[in-house]
């Protein structure tokens, strides 16, 4: 699975060598998922795909934490980060994330 994710997200070892510093650090200030507030399988996603805008890559403002968790039957990273297919770019995740936050609090 993480070669796949690597390879979605760009060709592997590609990546720049402060992305998994970058990552941890966005995790440390980020801890719960932003559609479920799950806490557990966390992923930093790209808003704009690394594999198309690889200058964004480090950018804090370009990332967001889904989780894989599976929390109330939902794979947040997959249904908001890619539309429920890792191969598609979804580019109102922010958007979808706040949707279901709502959704699942009863809002």
């Amino acid at each position: 699975l993480k070669a796949i994710k690597d390879t979605l997200q760009g060709i592997p070892g590609k990546r720049s060598p402060k992305w998994q510093t970058v990552r941890k650090k966005f995790l440390a200030k980020n801890k719960t998922c932003a559609a479920c507030g799950g806490t557990t399988t966390l992923e930093v996603h790209h808003k704009q795909p690394f594999h198309l805008h690889p200058e964004l890559e480090l950018e804090e403002s370009n990332l967001i934490v889904l989780c894989e968790a599976g929390k109330y039957g939902l794979n947040c990273h997959l249904l908001c980060g890619h539309n429920g297919k890792y191969f598609d770019v979804n580019e109102t995740v922010v958007e979808d994330a706040k949707y279901w936050k709502k959704k699942i609090k009863g809002e």
